[in-house]
């Protein structure tokens, strides 16, 4: 009997070995793909998902012979680890939040259950696994803003890499993980630095207006446009980034999605309970539910947008993505394509930054090129002008300034026009990228254009690398940005403060739609996109940062300090229009800063 029990457990332990290494096998082959990777890789990532969960399923199933064996706890952690990395890759790869969450219940039953504890103090590979397990894991909670298990696994995280040092003193690869930490202590202080009480996602909470949702419902354009992808890219000399995503791309991102479900704040007790006690976990388990995302999406919510993220890519990697991209837009959509980069205003006249996340210290010789682009344009639209303009000024993608693959020129973006695009620039040298406007190729694309300057109350807040884009933060959390300009800070004890707030520009927001949905000169461009929720809200938040800037009474030279959208919207939303000039107004006061800004003298 005990021989026949011997030889069962060596076969469980053979195709046990056999499952893993087929999963393995099937894993190497997408995991270094990268998220905008189309053709196969879809197929691939059905086939290793299939691999892991019949491998999982198998170990559960057949744990006492499999611990029998030799089977330790680490490696279950990281048969679960791997299930995790590849539901977030699958996220990254179609933006659909029930992947997300999945990954999030794989990682904390993983951290509950301390599968890598023991293995690890003893074995340097499995201390690596342990490592990789927390770097992962502190990026999906991030995306997800779970703030009380960031900062738990941030504490974890830090102990694991002083105790490395000293665990296992004969290496120093251990070196890495260091900058991995750095990296990751000060993407949270520049995350946490700003009052982040409400989630960057579309929530119906915050986002929608029941006084004009009616004319929401109501308004019809000539086309309509659905927003179907997005490509986020930014290169900053020393910006905040963690892994990939640097402080703004991670705004972004998050800012062209919807919210979950409410659900989506409520701190899910992934362990079980026996006898209202937590349940010992100390023993192996691999009871994790791998179906929590059914319990915690709204299945009536629009399909997020597919967001492709471009870190320090060359120019022609970003060129193709975005040629594969509009290649398979399906009929009547629109991509977003987000630029965040240091600006070259040509001629030789760099700026004079190397901006650090959003840090904007431009030139006057902006000023000039300014002015020099907008004559260009006007001589373009003409039939007067030649093309050279679209090839004089830059954003520069990567370290190198001398040309070659890492300076994308105005140009660049013009055979994409062929297409419906809505082009969002955040750079020093934004504004040289007006030429677009009047040489599509057959759609007219949407243009925000950010200020070549930022502008604050505080002339130490100048360098904003602890904060990313002021910009990007206008479109992403105005109100956020509203008080990072004045230098305005908001305790945990000033609820009702926020809350008025948050009301004044709800109702501006709500009475600037009922005016998009009703003006007889809002331009195509703008009314096709305007039905999109997620797009919607970016043009009424730029419509406030443009508004709070333009009254922001500490300028120097005010078309430096300001953004600019093309094709311009109706003079009804200008900044000096009642509507919404009261508005900045309104908060301004609310928070008494008035002194900050100029309301007199606008017509």
């Amino acid at each position: 009997m005990a021989g026949e029990s011997s030889s069962g457990g060596n076969t469980v332990a053979r195709t046990f070995k056999a499952l893993v290494e087929n999963a393995e096998r099937k894993f190497a082959r997408v995991r270094d793909a990268p998220t905008y990777a189309r053709g196969p890789y879809s197929h691939y990532f059905h086939s290793v998902f299939k691999s892991y969960m019949r491998l999982w399923k198998y170990q559960q199933e057949n744990r006492a012979e499999l611990i029998g064996s030799g089977l330790q706890r680490w490696e279950i952690g990281e048969i679960a680890s791997r299930i995790g990395q590849l539901y977030f890759n699958q996220y990254m790869r179609t933006s659909e939040a029930r992947f997300l969450i999945e990954a999030y219940v794989f990682y904390e039953a993983i951290l509950h259950r301390k599968y890598f504890d023991e293995g690890s103090k003893k074995d340097k590979g499995v201390r690596f696994k342990e490592l990789r397990f927390y770097a992962r894991f502190l990026m999906v909670s991030l995306i997800l803003n779970r703030t009380e298990m960031v900062k738990l696994l941030v504490d974890k995280f830090k102990a694991l890499v002083d105790d490395s040092k000293s665990t296992f003193p004969d290496t120093t690869n251990f070196k890495e993980w260091k900058l991995v930490l750095q990296e990751i202590l000060r993407f949270t202080k520049a995350d946490t630095s700003l009052i982040n009480v409400r989630p960057l996602r579309f929530c119906s909470l915050f986002d929608s207006y029941p006084s004009s949702l009616p004319y929401v419902a109501r308004f019809h354009a000539k086309k309509v446009l659905k927003f179907r992808e997005a490509l986020l890219t930014s290169y900053h000399k020393h910006e905040v980034k963690f892994a990939e995503l640097t402080l703004d791309t991670f705004r972004m991102l998050q800012c062209l999605e919807w919210e979950p479900s409410g659900s989506f704040y409520e701190k899910h007790q992934v362990e079980s309970q026996e006898n209202g006690a937590l349940a010992d976990h100390s023993a192996a388990s691999g009871l994790i539910n791998i179906n929590l995302a059914a319990d915690m999406t709204d299945p009536s919510l629009p399909p997020n947008p597919r967001k492709s993220i471009l870190h320090r890519s060359s120019v022609t990697q970003l060129i193709a993505v975005i040629a594969t991209i509009c290649e398979e837009l399906p009929p009547d959509s629109v991509m977003l394509l987000y630029l965040s980069a240091t600006g070259n205003a040509g001629h030789g006249s760099a700026s004079s930054s190397e901006s650090s996340g959003s840090s904007r210290k431009s030139s006057k010789s902006n000023h000039g090129y300014h002015e020099k682009s907008s004559y260009l344009r006007d001589n373009h639209i003409n039939g007067m002008g030649d093309s050279s303009h679209f090839f004089e000024s830059c954003l520069w993608l990567g370290p190198s300034r001398d040309g070659g693959p890492n300076n994308l020129y105005p140009g660049d973006i013009i055979p994409f026009t062929r297409r419906p695009i809505f082009l969002i620039v955040d750079s020093d040298n934004s504004h040289a990228f007006k030429v677009l406007h009047g040489a599509e190729r057959g759609e007219t694309p949407a243009l925000f254009l950010s200020p070549l300057r930022p502008s604050f109350k505080n002339p130490a807040d100048s360098d904003t690398m602890h904060f990313g884009s002021q910009f990007t933060l206008f479109l992403t959390a105005p109100f956020q940005a509203f008080c990072q300009l004045v230098g305005f800070s908001l305790s945990d004890d000033d609820v009702d403060v926020r809350t008025d707030a948050d009301n004044i520009i709800s109702t501006a927001f709500s009475e600037w739609e009922v005016i998009l949905c009703t003006s007889t000169s809002l331009h195509l461009v703008w009314a096709q996109v305007l039905s999109d929720h997620l797009l919607r809200r970016l043009i009424l938040r730029f419509i406030f940062c443009r508004a709070v800037l333009t009254f922001f009474c500490l300028r120097e030279m005010s078309d430096q300090y300001l953004p600019v959208c093309l094709p311009e919207f109706p003079t009804s939303l200008s900044p000096s229009s009642e509507v919404v000039l009261s508005a900045v107004f309104r908060i301004a006061k609310h928070l008494k800063v008035e002194r900050c800004f100029n309301f007199h003298g606008t017509s």
